[in-house]
């Protein structure tokens, strides 16, 4: 039995109809179009989905849909505000933190829930949080590089 639900996503209400096992990533993608949202391993491996839920990270694709119900959603299309990117997306370019582009959402995602909580994270520190996050081409030291710019700034 598919149910509306009503989450915030990006600041605006969305009202979307819900089967109840779909996964939050599964609607951002599929049914508001959101293709920020990368669906990397469908099992909370690899980050590339993650985006903000009540302003922490969360990997989509475990979050069911319905637990979004009445929550705020950031996906990565919703961190700048109109064109102007914000300085970790920017710093993410100027240190060439991405190859393929795969990860980069859920890079950028990540990477800002720690500078929200760390204004100015140690390399230590984002080493750690973006663990949970899998890059093929880079090898993280760039991505690394580009979030303590933002730090230093």
């Amino acid at each position: 039995m598919k149910r509306v639900i009503r989450p915030v996503v990006n600041g605006a209400v969305r009202e979307v109809l819900v089967d109840p096992r779909q996964t939050l990533m599964e609607v951002l993608r599929d049914g508001l179009l959101l293709t920020g949202t990368k669906e990397g391993c469908s099992n909370g491996n690899c980050g590339a989905c993650t985006v903000h839920l009540n302003g922490g990270p969360v990997v989509s694709c475990l979050v069911l849909a319905m637990e979004a119900d009445g929550a705020e959603v950031v996906t990565v299309e919703g961190l700048a505000q109109g064109p102007r990117l914000t300085p970790l997306q920017q710093a993410f370019i100027e240190h060439g933190a991405f190859e393929c582009g795969f990860c980069t959402s859920g890079m950028v995602m990540i990477a800002s829930a720690l500078l929200a909580r760390n204004p100015h994270p140690t390399e230590a520190e984002v080493r750690r949080a973006i663990a949970g996050n899998l890059c093929r081409c880079t090898g993280y030291d760039k991505i690394v590089r580009a979030t303590l710019a933002v730090g230093e700034r």
